[in-house]
This record gives structure tokens, sequence and C-alpha cells, in this order.
């Protein structure tokens, strides 16, 4: 058995794995990254960027729709389902072009196999075109990813339910899709599947869509999926199921006190995600897993192993690609003479349905939870001019404000909420007091300036929030 050494060998080409790949090969340290699957990583393949176009093309179905009122005269409009898949497949090619002319110009060496370790900083590798190869790094960086978890649910796995890496791929209109989970995959998939014309119900285990956010912001949603002909079952349990997705299933469903039999087409899988760690034999290479799977790291991602780094899903980060995309800046700073940490950071994100839920900072539940005291305000998004110009006035926004008159956290549920909390975002890193972003001048119609009249109002102490 020969092993090969390099000074770093980087598993995963995942957005942490390939920026790590990529800087350190440019500094010229002779570098290897191994791919078990996905150039790239799940994000420009099978997730955020992919299910976003999708997104895009149904949103586009929306705008003709005469419902809405907004002078669009058009003939008979239908869904292409495989020109959508068509238009998908064509952006993600453009962008594996630009991955793999980012590694022939970084000069680190790609690999297409699956790693595992045989001792510490040491891994063999299953080429995908056969064969196998030893590996030792004097440096190691993990960025294995996450995948969906599959409930063990009776007869599930048989029926054979999509993910969202299958629903991506459809050139075909599911006719009734049910989908397991009501979170921001199974949510973002329900919206757009129905607007190209499929019947969607969805089951949600929990009392709220959205577990994590606050009652009012779930209601919201829930109300949007409604009104948009979803069905939506909440405290519901799939006891069994039968058939196989795609063509015909049959689940068993207790929603509440009802027990009831849903008939439909296709199922998807949106119950949470399962670390990539169980094939890649951590212990061989003295890397400690938590009860979850995921590796236990510190605050600077080191592992249990010396020499070794953990970055994105796999370390138990919240899983988003700007995330892992930190991770990679933390290790990388810190090789050096930095010293960056995960601790406190504010990390914002997105649900990009149609239209956005965008947070950033402590939720109101979350404030109340750690005793945190603060004040709040709130406006309608029908108040920003900006949503009257695109015929989208529905949601709203709020934010958290401190004693020292600091944004503790902000939420938006709205047009182009993403946008207007980037800026909130933008101020809390600065230290800024809300007075700063009431006093802006911001540029007439945006939604940003949606901000203006929210830090206007004079904050109040806190109410109970709204239940669902």
């Amino acid at each position: 058995m020969t092993v090969e050494r390099y000074q770093n060998v980087v598993i995963g080409s995942g957005e942490a794995g390939k920026y790590m790949a990529w800087n350190l090969a440019k500094l010229g340290q002779k570098t290897i990254v191994v791919e078990r699957a996905m150039l790239g990583g799940s994000c420009p393949n099978v997730a955020c960027l992919p299910s976003k176009n999708v997104i895009y093309s149904a949103k586009a179905i929306s705008l003709v729709d005469p419902t809405r009122g907004l002078g669009v005269v058009t003939g008979s409009v239908r869904v292409d389902m495989a020109g959508v898949a068509r238009r998908k497949r064509e952006m993600i090619d453009g962008l594996m072009e630009l991955h793999r002319g980012q590694f022939q110009a970084s000069g680190a060496e790609l690999v297409m196999g699956e790693a595992s370790f045989t001792e510490p900083k040491t891994v063999q590798v299953a080429l995908n075109a056969g064969g196998m190869r030893f590996l030792h790094g004097e440096r190691v960086f993990l960025n294995v990813g996450s995948r969906a978890s599959l409930p063990d649910v009776p007869g599930l796995a048989a029926a054979a339910p999509m993910t969202h890496v299958e629903a991506l791929n459809l050139e075909r209109l599911p006719e009734h899709l049910v989908v397991l989970g009501g979170g921001y995959i199974g949510l973002e998939f329900a919206q757009a599947l129905r607007r190209f014309g499929s019947r969607v119900t969805i089951i949600q285990h929990g009392r709220q869509l959205l577990g994590r956010e606050d009652p009012d912001v779930a209601g919201a949603v829930l109300e949007l999926m409604r009104e948009e002909g979803i069905e939506v079952l909440l405290q519901a349990e799939v006891a069994n199921v039968s058939g196989r997705s795609g063509s015909n299933v049959r689940l068993e469903v207790q929603a509440g006190s009802t027990a009831r039999t849903l008939e439909a087409t296709d199922i998807l899988v949106a119950t949470g995600r399962t670390p990539n760690t169980d094939r890649l034999e951590p212990a061989r290479g003295g890397v400690d897993l938590d009860a979850r799977g995921y590796i236990r790291v510190n605050d600077r991602l080191q592992t249990s192993a010396a020499e070794v780094w953990a970055m994105g899903d796999c370390a138990g980060s919240p899983h988003f690609t700007h995330v892992a995309f930190d991770d990679f800046r933390i290790v990388l700073e810190n090789l050096g003479s930095g010293n960056r940490s995960t601790r406190g950071r504010l990390i914002p994100y997105c649900l990009f349905t149609d239209p956005e839920l965008a947070h950033v900072g402590l939720s109101e539940s979350e404030a109340r939870a750690k005793n945190v005291a603060y004040r709040i305000v709130r406006h309608p998004m029908s108040l920003v001019l900006r949503t009257r110009t695109l015929s989208q006035t529905r949601g709203f926004i709020k934010a958290l404000i401190g004693p020292d008159d600091r944004i503790l956290g902000c939420t938006a549920f709205g047009a182009e909420a993403s946008e207007m909390t980037a800026v909130v975002q933008t101020a809390m890193l600065g230290n800024m007091p809300y007075t700063a972003l009431r006093d802006a001048i911001f540029t007439h119609p945006t939604a940003a300036e949606g901000l203006f009249g929210l830090f206007s109002k004079t904050p109040s102490e806190p109410g109970p929030i709204p239940s669902a």
C-alpha cells in the first residue's frame, strides 16, 4: 500500500471545502480534495441555487395569473416542466464550468471518490472510476455535508418518496403531492409545485409551520399557504404508507383526533437532515461525533483529532451555505495569526417563498426564553410603498429593540424581505442604535425605505404574541 502525502487533504468539495482547497493551493501548498459525488457540493447542484431557479419559474406563472390584476394579457398558459428542468440544468452546467475553472486555476487536485479514515490524518479513497488511493495530510479538513432524513414510518421507504434532490429533477407535474414536513424545504417546494398546477398537501408534526418561528410569523405563513390552495394538516402523524411515489400512494394520517386516508401520486420528504459521517469511519481518525452523528468541534471548528477541522453541516453548524462559507473563513484565518470564533455570530436566514420570510438576530420567543429585555416595533408591509408598486402588500416587519436602543433582532415577511433585513443586519453589526435607520435617507421607492416607517414608531413594551 502506497500512501500519498499532502500538506492538506480536504474531504468534500462543498462551500467550505472548495474555498479552503482553492485558497491553500494558491499559497503553493500541496492540496487534494476528495469529492464523493457532486462537484461544489449540494448548493450549486441540488439545493440553494437550483431550488431558487425553480421557484422563480413558479413565480413567473403567478405573475401572469389574471387574478393578480397586473394588466398582463396572455393566451393559454401552460407549464412545461421539462423546460423548467432544462433551465435549471443549464444554470448548473454553467456553475460546474466555473468550479472546474477554479480548481484548475488554483492548482488543487480533485479526485472523485469516497474517503474514510484508516488512521489519524490518513484516509482511503474508493475511487468512483475504480481502484483505491491512500492519502495522508499534514492537515485534514472535513466538509462532508448532510442529506435528507427519512422518517421511520411503516411503508415509507418502500414507497420510494422524493427528497428535494428528486423533486428538483421533475420533468412531469405531480397530480397530488404530499409534503412531509412544514419547514423551509417543504414550504418552498409546496408553493412552487402548487403554482405549477399540482394539488398539494402538507403534513406537519408540530402545532405550527416553521417550528422555530414566532407564532404570529408561522400563522402568517400558514395563511399564505392556505390562500394559495395548499392543504395544511397540523399536529399530524403518518401512521402507514402503501403504494409507490410517482404513481399512486396511500397515507394513513392521524391529524389531532381525526384519522383520515390520503390518496396521492407523490410524496416529498422534508423532515430534517442527517450528517454524512456514517461512512467516514471517524473513530479510526480519532474524530469524535456527538449523539446525533455530527462531528464534535470547538468554537474554532477544531475536532478531537490534532490538525483536523470540520466545517459546514457535518460540524453541526446552522445548515446554510453562507454559514459554511464563514466556517471556512474562521478556519483559514486561524491557520495563520487569526483568532476568529463561531461564538456570537449574527446569522441571517431566509425562506424563499413568495413573499419571502427573512430573519436576523433574536426572535420574540427567543428573547422571552432568555429573559432578554426588549421593546418592539411593527409595521405592515402595506405601508411600505414599494409593495404597492408590486401589488404585493401581504405581510409585516417587526424589530426588537434593547434598552440601549440597539437592535436585537428583526423579522420581515413580505416582498423583498431579505434585502430589508440585510440593511438591519448591517446596522446590528455596526452596533448602531435603531435611530440611525430611522434618520437615514433611503431611496424611494425601495423596500429598505420601509425601515424608516418601522423605526419611526415609538418602541412599545412587548404584548402577547398572537397564536397561529
